[in-house]
């Protein structure tokens, strides 16, 4: 299958780099020459345009920072829709808007093509090494048809059901391991203001019913003092908000979500949208005086598990779902 690649980023040009060191057929494009050198010194294709890339791909893949961004690709000149047609497959991997990428999806489908949104989760750490988790909307013989391609960019693949779920519980992801850093920043702060060693702080939650995920990452690389998970905090004002607004469309009074949309608001107009977002901590910094930093973490997260095949995660009690 030869697969065109758009979106070399933070996660995108990770993601990519599975595909290529696992020998796929791959063209590549991003508007950062710099971004593509590597890949193209690898063996992969430079993309002329995502209408050429279209035309001689089977599979597009878009991991791209906005839905505007995504929209352009798609809709505007030399776009997809260009050339998209009977036995493509376009595949979103972005964290984007759940109606914006069905609206996308529905132009793409008018054309004879497939879609699938396919947003993933763990860190980009995770991505380097095809680790990651991926969420997958789509009709079942789409994904079918996409899931050998899926468990080679990420180790475990859920099926949501049709386009838009996966996007809604991907938003639904973020908010939970946005809620778990603030509650983790609060912890640590008040351990340092309370005389605990904060090495000693971290073993009691990694070893106890408080450890998470979200500790295991973040809560190293704000020890260290680098911040770097390579997440920004204007990313987690996009990813929270959307997620309120899905609550405020079902009627649904949150009263943790508004909260934390506030926190993260004030961190970006305090420290700027391209600030890294562990270091909302320094809002309490800032408030404490404290330093919030200790010896013997590392500066940023390495997956250390070995690249594994991928699978299918079939939730309990549930056959493969048909949708």
């Amino acid at each position: 299958m030869q697969i065109g690649f758009i979106g070399l980023g933070n996660v995108g040009g990770k993601l990519a780099g599975s595909l290529l060191r696992n020998g796929h057929d791959l063209t590549v494009r991003d508007l950062d020459p710099e971004a593509m050198a590597p890949f193209l010194e690898r063996g992969a294709k430079a993309g002329e345009s995502p209408a050429q890339m279209a035309q001689d791909c089977e599979l597009l893949i878009t991991c791209l920072p906005s839905p505007a961004a995504c929209s352009a690709v798609v809709e505007g000149p030399d776009g997809l829709l260009e050339a998209l047609g009977p036995g493509k497959i376009w595949a979103e991997m972005s964290t984007t808007d759940a109606s914006e990428v069905a609206r996308i999806a529905g132009k793409v489908r008018a054309t004879g093509a497939a879609a699938v949104e396919c947003p993933v989760s763990g860190g980009c750490h995770r991505a380097d090494t095809g680790n990651i988790s991926i969420f997958a909307g789509c009709d079942r013989d789409t994904f079918e048809r996409i899931l050998p391609v899926l468990t080679t960019l990420g180790r475990r693949v859920l099926h949501t059901g049709e386009i838009g779920t996966a996007s809604v519980l991907k938003v639904m992801t973020n908010y939970l391991a946005t809620a778990n850093l603030v509650t983790l920043c609060e912890a640590l702060v008040v351990s340092k203001a309370a005389g605990l060693d904060l090495a000693t702080t971290y073993e009691a939650i990694r070893i106890s019913s408080g450890n998470s995920f979200v500790h295991e990452t973040e809560s190293q690389v704000i020890l260290n003092g680098s911040r770097d998970i390579s997440f920004t905090m204007d990313l987690v004002n996009k990813d929270i908000g959307l997620f309120q607004s899905i609550a405020e469309a079902n009627g649904v009074p949150l009263e943790v979500s508004p909260l934390l949309n506030r926190i993260f608001q004030d961190g970006e107009a305090r420290f700027g949208g391209r600030e890294l977002s562990p270091n909302i901590v320094k809002r309490l910094e800032e408030a404490t005086g404290l330093d919030i930093r200790a010896p013997g973490f590392p500066a940023e997260m390495v997956d250390d598990e070995p690249e594994e095949p991928g699978y299918e995660v079939v939730p309990p009690g549930r056959e493969t779902m048909k949708v």
